[in-house]
C-alpha cells in the first residue's frame, strides 16, 4: 500500500486513507503543479529551476541586498498573487492538514516497503538523500525529474513523501527535516524533489510553532522570495509554486509581515 501526503486541492481533495491508497502520490511538485490558476490566469506545473541568466539579473541580486533578513523580498510588479487565491491556498491546505492528522494512526500502523530505511533525527546527510535522491546531493545541479514508474530507483532519485513516512516522524524530526533541506535550499535552487518535501513538512508541523520552527519557516520563505526576485518574467512557471509557500508561511502560519501584497 504507498499513498502519499494528498495535496487536498481542487483538483484532488482529502481521500480516505483507502482511496488515497488508490491513487498516485500527491505532494510538492504534484501540489505545487496543481494549485490552480495563478495571477496570470495559467495552470502551474513546478519544474526544476535552471540557472537561466538575463542582463537584469545583477540588478535583481544588488536590490535584493536592500532588504534584511526581517522580511521577504517584494514581489517584482505582476507576480504577486491575488488576495482571493492565497485564501484559497490556505484553505485547501488547511483541510489537507486536517486530513493528515485524521488518518496518521493509518497511516503510522502501514508497513514500509523493504527498500524503505528512515534516517535518524540527528543524520542531517542521511536525510538529505533520503529526501532528495543521491544522485541530486551528489551533483548538487538540477537534472530533469524521473517519473514515477515500476522499478524506479528512489535511493537516487529520492522517496517520496509517503504518508506512511511522514506519519512516523515525531515534531522533533519534522523541525530537523525541514532545517536540513531549509539549509540545503538556501544555497541551491528549487527541485521537485525538494518542493514535494518542504509541502509534506509544513503540513505535519504543529500549531503552535515552537521558536525554532516558527525561525525556520520565516528563512524558507524568504528564501522564496529571493529566488522569486531572479525570475525573469511573471509568466515563469516558478512563480506560482514560490508564491504557494510564501502563502502558506505568512497566512497559514501567521506570519503576517512576510505576505505578499495582493495584486
Amino acid at each position: 500500500m504507498r499513498a502519499s501526503l494528498c495535496c487536498g486541492l481542487s483538483c484532488c481533495g482529502a481521500q480516505a486513507p483507502d482511496a488515497q491508497a488508490q491513487r498516485p502520490w500527491l505532494t510538492g511538485p504534484a501540489a505545487l503543479r496543481h494549485v490552480g490558476p495563478s495571477q496570470t490566469g495559467a495552470r502551474t506545473r513546478f519544474p526544476c529551476i535552471g540557472g537561466r541568466t538575463r542582463n537584469h539579473r545583477a540588478t535583481r541580486e544588488a536590490l535584493s541586498f536592500i532588504f534584511k533578513l526581517s522580511g521577504c523580498q517584494p514581489a517584482p510588479e505582476g507576480y504577486s498573487p491575488t488576495l482571493q487565491w492565497q485564501q484559497q491556498q490556505v484553505a485547501q491546505f488547511s483541510t489537507v492538514r486536517q486530513s493528515v492528522n485524521r488518518h496518521r494512526s493509518h497511516w503510522k500502523s502501514q508497513q514500509l516497503d523493504s527498500n524503505v530505511t528512515m534516517p535518524k533525527s540527528e543524520d542531517e546527510e542521511g536525510w538529505k538523500k533520503f529526501c532528495l535522491g543521491e544522485r541530486l546531493c551528489a551533483e548538487g545541479a538540477v537534472g530533469p525529474a524521473a517519473s514515477e514508474s515500476p522499478g524506479i530507483d528512489y535511493v537516487q532519485i529520492g522517496f517520496p513523501p509517503l504518508l506512511s513516512i511522514v506519519s512516523r516522524m515525531n515534531q522533533a524530526t519534522v523541525t530537523s527535516v525541514l532545517e536540513y533541506l531549509s539549509n540545503w535550499f538556501g544555497e541551491r535552487d528549487f527541485t521537485p524533489e525538494l518542493g514535494r518535501w518542504l509541502y509534506a513538512l509544513l503540513a505535519c508541523l504543529e500549531k503552535p510553532l515552537l521558536p525554532e520552527a516558527h525561525s525556520l519557516i520565516r528563512q524558507l520563505a524568504r528564501r522564496c522570495s529571493e529566488v522569486r526576485l531572479l525570475v525573469d518574467s511573471k509568466d515563469d512557471e516558478r512563480v506560482p509554486a514560490l508564491n504557494l509557500l510564501i502563502c502558506l508561511v505568512s497566512r497559514y502560519f501567521d506570519q503576517r509581515d512576510l505576505a505578499d501584497e495582493p495584486s
